[in-house]
């Protein structure tokens, strides 16, 4: 299982697709993830104060686009996914940071 953080506002923009990413995908060209050590570290550095987030649990193993696990903050591997999220590897979708894991 793989996490990635977006706002309610970016993935409603994706309501009538079979897939997802995020507007930092076209620029960057892959979409961030992370594992779920990660994820409060990812959430207090890039969404202190948000309360408009959602949280897309990933199946990795349903994705169709490749994932490599590159160097991020810290030296830290994360995951990255090389391509759109379809959805069917979506398998929860998580609101409010609140009811995220680890918090």
């Amino acid at each position: 299982m793989i996490y990635h953080v977006t706002t309610e506002k970016e993935w409603e923009s994706f309501h009538n697709k079979d897939h997802y990413a995020p507007l930092a995908y076209k620029k960057e060209g892959f979409i961030h993830t992370c594992h779920l050590h990660q994820l409060k570290g990812v959430l207090d550095r890039y969404f202190a104060g948000r309360t408009d987030l959602l949280l897309l649990l990933i199946d990795e193993e349903k994705l169709v686009s490749p994932v490599r696990h590159e160097p991020g903050t810290g030296n830290e591997l994360f995951p990255h996914i090389y391509g759109t999220i379809n959805k069917d590897a979506i398998l929860r979708i998580m609101k409010g940071r609140e009811n995220f894991p680890g918090n």
